[in-house]
């Protein structure tokens, strides 16, 4: 009988230790998920020039390009256009490195500069002529769950600053075929990114020399 009687203490005690244990460790396991790490994207080096542009003796400046406030993010906006096309949205665990309109103006500038001389508003240099950049879209669109496209829309005015008037407007849309994830918009985006930056660039040489 004391035999048993020390067995059946023991065995109470080792419980005592090992439950809260094993409740300890369940609590752990049932806790929150590690979450994933955020990627971020930019456009990738810059491309080779696609066509040769005509100089100009003319000085350029280009402002900061400016966005809506539903894009002035880092976040890589997209739309469910078969659901709900009036409704923007972020991935979670994706983003640009930084705002599109930041990461737009400075391609448009290493690009511009190859052909004419740029100078940012912030440079304190005067200019023959202005460039302002207003982005109207840079996002992805889904037409199904798996079919996506890339849009870039912007509206350029060209201002000539000695006299203080507009030399010129137009808007410039482009699209390109994107994979169905934030790493395809990322992509798609870019590729049509510089498309219209050499449209841009074509269309202020020529009104820069027609000027």
């Amino acid at each position: 009988m004391m035999h048993a009687h020390i067995h059946r203490t023991m065995k109470a005690a080792i419980c005592a230790v090992i439950l809260p244990l094993t409740l300890l460790l369940n609590a752990c396991s049932l806790g929150p998920p590690a979450r994933e790490p955020v990627v971020s994207y930019d456009f990738g080096p810059q491309r080779g020039q696609v066509q040769a542009v005509p100089g100009t003796k003319a000085t350029l400046m280009v402002p900061a390009a400016v966005a809506p406030s539903w894009l002035d993010t880092r976040g890589i906006v997209y739309r469910l256009v078969y659901l709900d096309a009036a409704r923007p949205q972020i991935y979670a665990q994706s983003r640009w490195v930084d705002s599109p309109a930041a990461l737009f103006t400075q391609r448009v500038r290493s690009r511009f500069a190859a052909v004419i001389p740029v100078v940012g508003s912030g440079d304190g240099a005067r200019a023959d002529f202005t460039l302002q950049i207003e982005i109207e879209d840079f996002s992805q669109a889904f037409a199904t769950a798996n079919r996506s496209q890339a849009v870039i829309r912007i509206r350029v005015t060209l201002i000539n600053q000695a006299s203080r008037t507009l030399h010129a407007q137009r808007t410039f849309s482009v699209e390109r075929s994107a994979g169905p994830d934030a790493e395809g918009a990322a992509r798609a985006l870019a590729q049509a990114a510089d498309a219209v930056i050499e449209s841009l660039l074509e269309w202020t040489m020529q009104n820069l020399n027609a000027g």
